[in-house]
């Protein structure tokens, strides 16, 4: 390794980042992983991971079925109006909150040897004639190889103004996401998506008798509310099946996790000669339930990838170019329906006549789900 700090820099510690880590690692490599918050911490998210990615997370070293996770394996999506359609979802998923997983896969990276700088923000990524550079701090480390799943929206991304970042607010872009924990009396094996005026609510269960809810709207939503509690008492309050959940409900956070500037536009696979990953590289809508599980498998894909470059078998460029076209495929016709739903989801009568349309025809409602899901990986 004469010249360079580490074989592979990680910028950013999600599930992509970690999951990656953890992957090149046993496969030999020196691995550094930098992530701006301190283990453990709350993420927005809506914490239902599709079960595509059980098998990956367990060749990661989480024993999934000692946690004894709730399985869910049904959805029900409510109009704001209160209409409701229920349907099975054939592969399911799992409820598991991002406070522990984020902290197993960080714990069994460290165990496995990948240096993982937690608290740390990335100041500088950048791809250098001879390799890579991250900057962190007063630290600048050369890399033959790196990677960015900094997420949603990043100061790296604003440096590079990316495109995204730059664009004015429209209908994919500019969202607010709200997290709360609840212990509250719903069904263990049902996710639920609630729809609201410019938004939408998901429940489902998590670990330790308790729920996540999290809802997406748009900032300009917010600020005419004039507040994330008025918001809710204006807005999600009025779809019958939240007010429920909302007046029922333990809330266990003093305050909510937020997250602003959210955008479902199109993102780049790989920018600025940077391979990028899970949500730096595109978001899907959170109603799909699939972002998680597409950001690990992103991370195996650049496993692959990574692997034959640095084991001289792809020159960079090519290892590059594949990376992309193996993304685009798996991804992007996932990306297409998402925001198309998106689109349509929030606005009050296009969701009751959807929904009411789906109750009629259940299997254009799988088909949607199949959609927006890929197989296991």
């Amino acid at each position: 390794m004469s010249g360079y700090d580490y074989d592979i820099g990680i910028a950013g510690g999600g599930l992509a980042g970690l999951t990656a880590a953890i992957q090149l690692r046993k496969k030999g490599y020196a691995v550094a992983l930098w992530e701006k918050n301190k283990y453990p911490f709350h993420r927005v998210c809506g914490e239902y991971i599709s079960k595509e990615s059980w098998n990956y997370l367990q060749s990661c070293g989480i024993d999934l079925p000692a946690l004894e996770l709730p399985e869910i394996n049904k959805l029900e999506v409510s109009a704001p109006n209160g209409a409701l359609l229920k349907s099975r979802l054939d592969l399911g998923g799992f409820g598991i909150s991002r406070y522990r997983l984020d902290y197993l896969l960080y714990e069994e990276a460290k165990m496995v040897g990948v240096k993982v700088f937690d608290g740390c923000k990335v100041d500088l990524l950048c791809r250098r004639e001879d390799g890579f550079e991250v900057t962190a701090g007063n630290n600048s480390v050369k890399l033959k190889l790196a990677l960015g799943s900094f997420g949603k929206r990043s100061n790296i991304d604003v440096k590079w103004q990316r495109k995204f970042v730059v664009q004015k607010p429209n209908a994919l872009n500019n969202y607010i996401g709200v997290k709360y924990h609840i212990k509250t009396d719903l069904r263990a094996d049902t996710i639920a998506l609630h729809n609201f005026k410019e938004g939408y609510c998901g429940v489902s269960k998590i670990e330790a008798d308790q729920y996540c809810l999290c809802y997406l709207t748009t900032a300009s939503h917010l600020q005419a509310a004039g507040g994330i509690r008025e918001l809710e008492q204006t807005a999600l309050y009025k779809n019958p099946h939240l007010r429920k959940i909302f007046e029922q409900s333990e809330f266990l956070f003093e305050n909510p996790v937020t997250i602003s500037q959210i955008s479902f536009n199109v993102k780049e696979a790989v920018y600025a000669g940077v391979p990028l990953a899970g949500d730096a590289c595109g978001m899907i809508t959170p109603l799909c339930g699939n972002g998680m599980s597409m950001a690990m498998h992103a991370g195996k894909i650049f496993t692959g990838l990574a692997n034959d470059y640095l084991q001289q078998r792809i020159s960079l460029d090519n290892m590059l170019n594949r990376y992309a076209v193996a993304w685009r495929q798996q991804f992007a016709k996932r990306l297409r329906v998402g925001r198309v739903i998106q689109a349509n989801f929030g606005k009050e009568w296009q969701t009751v006549v959807f929904i009411n349309t789906l109750k009629r025809l259940p299997w254009l409602a799988n088909s949607i789900i199949k959609a927006t899901h890929g197989k296991p990986f």
